[in-house]
């Protein structure tokens, strides 16, 4: 970790001799092997013992580094970072989520990594996903694992109703209701949680704001369809009543695991603790397709996933480190190894050997990224979840009108985006 800020980006040896930790991490031959730092912001128990792995793979054939590898809680890490990067502290790679890139670039904390040794291999990745880590026009980011949300489904509960995964909401209602008659089981089960019901917005043509207009948008007639559309899912034959606990996402995951309800929405992040359901055991009967479409007869998820992000104030040693890292971090003999030890998914295609498509969980995501909507380079957007997460599980749970909770929303997202419009 070297102290400074984006100032200080490219500066010469002299900030290497004022800033390194304990002097000996410069990389000459006196000190020894540059030591850099990462934040790995995966889960500690299902993933990071293979990031682990991989970092003594890098070590092993790069004698000239030595990587510090600290998990950091994914809830902790963008607060976490922003003021170490503000201050002293910082890692030399951060390992963020795709919204934080352009909100810590636009802070001036990422390197940019265009034409470095990082990106060297940028044909290789899904074109998207390198837009996603781009902020006015420059890349703070290299692609790690991308994810989505899909219906995810029971295909034995299904089977034993005759129904099929639904193309549109009515058909999930319709498919709810079929399933419950002749399983005795729900047949879906939603979620209060505004990331899980971006996907009715994008049905419907939406979005929580127009960034391109400055404008927001939760509030419009569109957004208004979507979000009705979301709230009748809680109620009616095969549909399980909102859950607005602060436990309702491990509630929702134990009933699908368990086959105590045949479909839901998730993530491929879920995807090992599936298989570590009663209801999984065989793998195949994991079903995945894309999410329901809206009246627009269009079908949209949020892309999600996590970019490898170098900081800017560490000294040009570290950097020229960190950036090798990266690389191999991000290589697809790295992205292959870690889809098949956590399941997630790789970001170039060339990562997706057979093998790997092995996977039902992961070749069924794949299929269904084509439906990933990305994220607009609005460096508040992640955030403006979050007066939708106070708002929904009240709508839900029947505490306030959905008018009246859009309407606090709006007032809550205009004051994160001062400049937009309502």
């Amino acid at each position: 970790m070297r102290r400074g800020t984006a100032a200080t980006a490219l500066v010469a040896s002299l900030a290497l001799a004022a800033t390194a930790c304990g002097g000996s991490d410069s990389g000459d031959k006196a000190s020894g092997p540059v030591t850099i730092t990462w934040w790995d912001t995966s889960n500690a128990t299902n993933e990071a013992p293979t990031y682990k792995a991989l970092v003594k793979e890098f070590e092993a054939a790069n004698k000239d580094v030595k990587v510090k590898y600290v998990n950091v809680p994914f809830d902790q890490a963008q607060n976490k970072f922003d003021t170490a990067a503000g201050s002293q502290g910082a890692p030399d790679i951060l390992r963020s989520e795709v919204g934080w890139t352009p909100a810590f670039a636009k802070k001036g904390f990422f390197l940019p990594l265009d034409g470095t040794e990082a990106l060297k291999d940028q044909a290789k990745f899904q074109s998207s996903l390198i837009t996603q880590a781009q902020y006015e026009g420059k890349t703070y980011g290299v692609p790690l694992v991308t994810d989505t949300l899909a219906l995810v489904y029971n295909k034995a509960l299904f089977a034993k109703a005759g129904v099929e995964a639904p193309k549109t909401w009515d058909g999930l209602k319709k498919a709810a209701a079929t399933i419950q008659a002749k399983t005795g089981v729900d047949g879906y089960w939603g979620s209060t949680q505004a990331y899980y019901a971006q996907s009715f917005l994008y049905g419907e043509g939406t979005d929580t704001v127009d960034a391109a207009a400055k404008k927001v948008t939760v509030d419009s007639p569109a957004a208004k369809k979507a979000y009705g559309t979301w709230l009748s899912l809680f109620d009616g034959k095969g549909l399980h009543k909102a859950d607005t606990t602060a436990d309702a996402y491990a509630h929702i995951q134990d009933a699908f695991v368990n086959g105590k309800v045949a479909a839901i929405v998730q993530g491929p992040w879920e995807i090992t603790n599936f298989y570590n359901g009663s209801a999984f055991k065989d793998k195949a009967n994991l079903g995945i397709a894309t999410v329901p479409a809206g009246s627009t007869g269009k079908a949209g998820a949020p892309t999600g996933g996590h970019n490898l992000s170098v900081y800017a104030g560490s000294d040009a040693a570290h950097q020229k480190a960190a950036l090798k890292f990266v690389n191999f971090m991000t290589s697809a003999k790295s992205q292959s190894a870690i889809a098949l030890k956590n399941s997630t998914l790789p970001t170039r295609d060339d990562a997706y050997t057979a093998e790997v498509k092995a996977d039902p969980g992961i070749a069924g995501f794949q299929g269904v990224l084509a439906a990933a909507q990305p994220r607009p380079a609005l460096p508040e957007y992640s955030s403006l979840w979050g007066p939708l997460d106070t708002e929904l599980p009240k709508i839900a749970g029947g505490k306030e009108s959905l008018d009246k909770g859009l309407g606090n929303a709006e007032l809550a997202i205009a004051k994160l985006v001062p400049d937009f419009s309502k």
